[in-house]
């Protein structure tokens, strides 16, 4: 018996239970891409897998529908890896340990990936199930969506005879989307130059925020840990002797990140004072930071930890001066709100990894805009600060924005069916996270399209959890859509 096998509707928890059992962070998704595929020849259904491990599986229309427009269904088969610190479970070759707590399901100690194992467990659940009325449906599932959407960017689509799409990679129940943010990964790369010292180690470390996806929570003020510990860093490197060895921090350019630790050098006769004035300047600074980010994360802690003496390789001084200056300088969270659609972020920069190699500072950040120009101008605006620091950059994982249309016939009956079922209008908005609606339209002329889901929180985090009463609404809502 599995853990969620007491869970209604049966069949949806089913698979989504075993996606959950499987590896498939991004670029990870091998086992449950053939798993899709193989459920698919069992079923005696169409399916077409590529290179990408996308998969594609046709089910034709049922007695009476084959008259009627063809429905693409999609959705993401990766999620992302988040673990806390104690967590054991090793991404690359382990499933998640799933939870069932009051009205919710989650997985202990990591992400849960409801985003987007859900959307593929709706799927399944439909095309397995020959008692649903529909027309000729058109499953689709990508991969790597959470790192540039490199599988919807490789995805054929000539297979495809549909022109509407019901994607299901939304997570707030009752809301509909109708518009999303382009964006792109950028990689900077500055190179150090480092010179051996003898010193007193101590390690800095900012930890305890909240995190969260890049783009649906970049609005919601939170901390972020490698720029919070940089400019801690700045501070404790103006008052006091120490110097850097590295700073790390982050582990995806699309999640604003929960801590960052840095390991520093201090003279060798350091004396009793100056460790005091450093922990001093530690917590002066941390006061700071706790007053701006006390509502939104409340756990957020700096701490200053002295070690036993030893030789390291320390950044020297112009390395140092090049990464603070693109650590702090650089612009962070929201850039610019929409002056067409109230409360939406138009354009965004996340910092969301730091990391230090022997030779090389990398930061990796995601920018996010609804407005082409201004990505292309934000990222220009990146490249100037790092060649002027004398470092160098890439960007990866272009994608398009997904526009908003005024005329959309499908949208139309997403809201009249809801209305119907639950008795209340759902909201129609644009979001400012990244959704692959915008490479199909870019592919597929004339697409209709709407992303829908049941209600999740904190994704991307390991605080990460689905409603399951909403999973059983959204059900409902989907089977209706599917046989109207």
């Amino acid at each position: 018996m599995g853990v969620l096998s007491d869970l209604e509707p049966k069949s949806v928890w089913k698979y989504f239970e075993d996606i959950c059992g499987m590896p498939h962070g991004s670029g990870n998704e091998k086992a449950v891409s053939d798993y899709c595929v193989a459920f698919a020849k069992e079923h005696g259904l169409e399916v077409y897998q590529d290179e990408a491990w996308n998969v594609v599986i046709v089910k034709e229309a049922c007695a009476g529908y084959e008259d009627r427009e063809p429905l693409i269904l999609q959705g993401h088969l990766d999620m992302v890896c988040e673990k806390k610190p104690n967590c054991s479970i090793d991404f690359e070759k382990d499933g998640l340990k799933l939870q069932v707590t009051g009205d919710y399901v989650c997985a202990e100690g990591t992400t849960l990936g409801g985003d987007d194992g859900i959307a593929v467990a709706y799927t399944l659940a439909v095309l397995a199930d020959d008692s649903i009325a529909h027309p000729r449906l058109e499953a689709v599932f990508t991969t790597r969506e959470e790192v540039g959407m490199d599988g919807a960017s490789a995805l054929d689509v000539s297979i495809l005879k549909g022109h509407t799409v019901l994607n299901m990679d939304s997570e707030e129940e009752g809301v509909l989307l109708a518009g999303c943010a382009g964006g792109c990964s950028v990689e900077i790369s500055l190179p150090l130059g480092r010179r051996k010292k003898n010193g007193i180690h101590a390690v800095l470390t900012a930890d305890g925020l909240l995190g969260g996806h890049s783009g649906a929570e970049i609005d919601k003020g939170r901390g972020n840990a490698d720029r919070l510990l940089a400019s801690v860093l700045s501070d404790l490197c103006r008052e006091t002797d120490c110097e850097l060895i590295s700073i790390d921090g982050g582990q995806k350019d699309n999640a604003i990140p929960r801590e960052c630790r840095a390991e520093l050098l201090f003279p060798e006769d350091l004396s009793k004072e100056a460790r005091q004035k450093a922990e001093e300047v530690c917590r002066a600074s941390y006061e700071v930071m706790k007053k701006k980010y006390d509502a939104t994360d409340a756990g957020f802690s700096v701490r200053l930890q002295f070690g036993n003496p030893k030789e390291a390789e320390v950044f020297s001084q112009d390395s140092f001066e090049h990464a603070m200056a693109l650590l702090t300088s650089l612009p962070n969270g929201i850039i610019c709100m929409s002056e067409d659609i109230d409360g939406l972020v138009q354009t965004s920069l996340n910092l969301g990894i730091v990391r230090t190699e022997n030779t090389s500072l990398i930061l990796r950040y995601s920018v996010r805009s609804s407005v082409s120009s201004e990505k292309e101008a934000l990222v220009e605006q990146i490249r100037q600060s790092v060649y002027q620091e004398g470092g160098s950059m890439s960007v990866n994982g272009d994608y398009p924005a997904w526009e908003y249309r005024k005329d959309s016939p499908f949208r139309d009956d997403c809201v009249r069916i809801y209305q119907e079922l639950f008795g209340t209008e759902p909201k129609v908005e644009a979001i400012h996270a990244g959704l692959e609606c915008g490479i199909l339209a870019s592919k597929i002329a004339d697409l209709d399209c709407i992303s829908m889901g049941p209600q999740m929180h904190d994704i991307h985090t390991t605080e990460e959890r689905l409603c399951i009463s909403s999973v059983e609404r959204m059900w409902r809502y989907i089977l209706e859509i599917i046989k109207r």
